[in-house]
């Protein structure tokens, strides 16, 4: 077989995840409910279902990467190197990434920045917590001073400017706990002043805090954060669309199921000697390498006038 050159298929011209993912959030009608993946194989999983955007959550970043905690551990190059990974598996899909407190000093913030915008990461959102920091569900976080909060927010909007990459900047602020709604407002309006695009108030505790947050914060555009065992109501898509959110995090969802499907499929190893199958076979070795995208590299192969792939692979 003759291999198909570019002279006889065209293809899509390049398009920034950024671009795409500030169309999405243009749209007067949208919200965007975003799955947290953690690594490609959920990812593949994700897209597969036909998610328009994902989450890489930092947790799960951790979790995967390291075995760790989300305890400020996953390093700048760990952190963006699995954000764009993610990133490169479909490039009309934006990743919305985790960037803890921008990974020290004002100048690590806008390395962080440039990093990853060049691996086409269409947004990362940014906190106020002290360096040491702490997943944004656990108690007694500390905060820096918003002084120092507006320097990580003015750097990441500079580093954007410098790169010629328009990646989205989303504040987060974890400070309800400590200075109550008002103050967590303040600090979001001013990050808003500084540069961010989106505004992220992490452990909303009420569906009424939700719904007077967005309301303060208007016209900015507001991200919800529903972590499973969190402090925040789970709010679905319907609800959270007729608050006026514009972006729905379910940042562990992954590492949820991956948690409760692999420590029973484990346990029952370990006790019986045997795994059980699931109920029609699925998720077999096939399932795994199609949504991997076999399929896909195969014709790739074939087109290029490969023969790596020929004969089959089941």
């Amino acid at each position: 077989m003759a291999p198909t050159t570019d002279e006889t298929k065209t293809f899509a011209p390049f398009r920034p995840a950024a671009a795409i993912l500030r169309q999405q959030l243009a749209d007067p009608d949208s919200l965007l409910v975003c799955p947290g993946v953690f690594d490609g194989f959920t990812a593949r999983i994700a897209l597969d279902a036909g998610f328009d955007t994902l989450y890489m959550t930092g947790a799960g970043t951790a979790a995967s990467v390291l075995g760790q905690p989300d305890l400020a551990i996953v390093s700048l190059p760990e952190m963006a190197g699995n954000a764009g990974m993610i990133a490169a598996l479909d490039r009309n899909v934006p990743v919305i990434a985790d960037a803890d407190t921008g990974f020290g000093s004002s100048l690590a913030v806008a390395r962080a920045v440039k990093l990853y915008s060049q691996l086409n990461v269409a947004a990362m959102h940014i906190e106020d917590q002290a360096f040491i920091k702490r997943c944004g569900h656990l108690r007694n976080k500390a905060l820096v001073s918003l002084d120092e909060y507006l320097v990580r927010i003015r750097a990441a909007d500079r580093a954007r400017k410098e790169c010629g990459r328009d990646i989205v900047i989303i504040a987060r602020t974890d400070s309800l706990q400590s200075l109550g709604l008002d103050g967590a407002i303040r600090r979001l309006k001013a990050a808003h002043s500084a540069g961010a695009d989106v505004a992220f108030l992490e452990g909303l505790l009420t569906k009424e805090q939700c719904q007077e947050a967005v309301q303060a914060l208007a016209p900015i555009p507001c991200l919800l954060n529903i972590v499973g065992g969190g402090v925040t109501p789970a709010l679905d898509a319907a609800e959270a669309k007729a608050m006026g959110f514009k972006i729905l995090l379910w940042p562990i969802l992954s590492l949820t199921y991956t948690y409760v499907s692999v420590k029973k499929a484990m346990r029952e190893l370990k006790e019986k000697g045997w795994s059980e199958p699931l109920p029609g076979g699925e998720g077999g070795i096939k399932d795994i390498f199609e949504v991997c995208g076999i399929e896909e590299a195969a014709a790739f192969d074939r087109e290029v006038g490969g023969s790596t792939l020929d004969g089959g692979f089941f």
